[in-house]
Parts: structure tokens; C-alpha cells; sequence
């Protein structure tokens, strides 16, 4: 499969759970997935032509995973990534990063972090 027939994922994190982005990520390393990640990070959210720049990438997404954990109440960068993602009305799903957080995002369903089930709503795109 070339890259191109890649379902490309938004994933929304909270810059303190970076390292969570980074092992979650890393599931596309197999090549025989059949998507790609992309975030925006950025340590402030809020530099010149972020926005334009993240609804771009959120618009040319198939569909966008939020990382959620504790961090990301008040994460103002990933709250608004999630804002234009409905606004955008592409297809949302929240994974929990951490086994024992159980923060909710209203509004947002949210899933344990369990390999099968991501991967169903990354092919029901």
C-alpha cells in the first residue's frame, strides 16, 4: 500500500503528554498500517498562523484521535484543535493515555487505549 492510500489522523495532545504522543505514534512505524499520525505540536499555541496552519491539516485529515488525560483540561492549544475538529466535522475519537486517568472531554467519546479498537475507527473512516 503506498503512502498516498494512507488514512491520515489528526492527533490532538496536550504538550505534557508528548511522550504518550510519541509511543502512540509509534504504532505507525509498522509499515503494514494502513495510516499515518500528524499533529501540530507547538509549545505555544497560539504563534502566528497556528490556526490557519492546524485547520489545514485538521480539514485534510480523514478523521482526528484526541490523546486525553488529566493535562488536557487545561490545555487551551488542544481544546481548540478539538473545537476545529467539530467545527470541521470530521469524525472524533478521545484514547485514554494513561490506565488509571479517566478524564472526560464533554461531548467526546473516549476509549481505553486498546490497539483493536483504534484501529476500528481509523478503518471505519
Amino acid at each position: 500500500m503506498a503512502i498516498n492510500d494512507k488514512k491520515v489522523i489528526f492527533v490532538a495532545f496536550a504538550i505534557e503528554d508528548s511522550l504518550m504522543r510519541d509511543l502512540f505514534k509509534g504504532q505507525t512505524l509498522n509499515n503494514r498500517v494502513p495510516y499515518e499520525f500528524i499533529d501540530m505540536s507547538v509549545k505555544k499555541a497560539y504563534d502566528s498562523g497556528w490556526k490557519d496552519k492546524v485547520r489545514t491539516r485538521i480539514k485534510r485529515s480523514d478523521g482526528v484521535i484526541i490523546l486525553v488525560s488529566v493535562n488536557s483540561v487545561d490545555s487551551t492549544g488542544q481544546r481548540w484543535e478539538i473545537e476545529c475538529a467539530k467545527e470541521e466535522k470530521k469524525p472524533i475519537l478521545g484514547v485514554w493515555v494513561y490506565n488509571k486517568d479517566r478524564t472526560n472531554i464533554s461531548g467526546i467519546k473516549i476509549i481505553p487505549w486498546v490497539q483493536q479498537d483504534i484501529s476500528n475507527f481509523i478503518n471505519s473512516l
